[in-house]
């Protein structure tokens, strides 16, 4: 029997997001509403320890990278100490984080301790208004201070996501691609996607991320394509001529990636998802204390995982071909 995880086109899955919780100290317009969400129960939440018994049961077969994410995963008390648990697992070779990077510079130090190596920070304007609204109410100065203390204990790469809107924050892809001149900081833009909804608003903001180039063209700077990246995962990376850092480009709407897709996602409250966009949910806690149970859930998961998302469909209103998730970003992980 086949001991790697691999689904129905021969796609083999390495790498686990993990989703620590469906909470967030902010309310960013793409991932959850400003009012009416309803968060699960602690009781309802996985415990670290069930977290770590999924990890080993998935590491012999493959599962070698793994992603902590939420909600904001910083929200969740004593991180490190799961991040702790996650690295004494034989088979693990990368822990990385996506934070919104609010409390990163009050939890770098002991994150890279317990085994944390590289994070991702949502950054998705440089102007203090703009990201705000974008926000609703954050503070643009404490993720700033938190990639200063992520560069000062040696997070390598720092990677910066901008989900870009029109509208909204594409006047400053000219300002976030000069970042990666003065710094070795990663940029990946983000294409809007309509996780847990397809509103008019998410049409009206969506912007194929051809803008980024064009812009680059549009200002006469010189790039070229570099895979220099660790774990870029299906972001397209370019380095600008004499850059010390590079931009990426996330095109899941326009140029999806499922034909090169390794991903399975663990929600906060126990379902696997082996697709963003789709519905199909297989909770995992019940069979705790199983390992061999938890392994045949996943590869259940697997088998019933299609060949792509038809994220290209929702934008232009035709029909899918089955039903996508009702969940909004923060519920699934990212």
């Amino acid at each position: 029997m086949e001991k790697r995880l691999v689904d129905g086109f021969g796609r083999v899955h390495d790498y686990l997001r993990i989703s620590v919780t469906d909470r967030c100290n902010l309310r960013c317009v793409y991932c959850m509403p400003e009012e009416g969400m309803r968060f699960e129960p602690g009781h309802r939440i996985m415990s670290y320890e069930e977290i770590a018994e999924v990890v080993a049961t998935l590491a012999p077969l493959g599962v070698k990278k793994l992603r902590l994410t939420g909600g904001e995963p910083l929200v969740r008390k004593e991180l490190d100490r799961l991040v702790a648990m996650l690295s004494a697992i034989p088979g693990v070779e990368d822990i990385a984080l996506s934070t919104n990077g609010i409390y990163l510079a009050s939890f770098a130090e002991r994150l890279k301790e317990a085994g944390v190596t590289r994070v991702n920070v949502s950054l998705d304007s440089l102007d203090p208004d703009c990201y705000a609204r974008i926000t609703r109410g954050g503070d643009v100065r404490k993720v700033l201070e938190g990639l200063r203390a992520s560069r000062r204990v040696g997070f390598d790469p720092i990677k910066l996501n901008v989900v870009l809107m029109k509208g909204t924050n594409d006047d400053e892809v000219e300002q976030f691609l000069r970042m990666t001149w003065e710094e070795p900081i990663h940029i990946r833009f983000i294409e809007y996607m309509p996780i847990g909804f397809e509103s008019a608003g998410w049409k009206a903001g969506y912007l194929p991320l051809e803008y980024v180039l064009d812009t680059c063209r549009r200002l006469g700077w010189s790039f070229s394509p570099c895979g220099d990246v660790y774990g870029s995962g299906p972001a397209s990376s370019f380095r600008m001529d004499g850059a010390a850092g590079t931009f990426g480009l996330i095109s899941p709407v326009s140029d999806h990636f499922c034909g090169s897709c390794n991903r399975l996602r663990l929600t906060a409250d126990g379902n696997i998802k082996s697709c963003l966009y789709w519905s199909d949910e297989y909770n995992v806690r019940k069979h705790a204390g199983n390992p061999a149970a938890i392994e045949a859930l996943f590869r259940r998961a697997l088998e019933a995982k299609p060949e792509t998302h038809e994220m290209a469909a929702a934008l232009a209103g035709a029909n899918r071909s089955r039903a996508p998730t009702a969940r909004r970003m923060s519920q699934i992980g990212g």
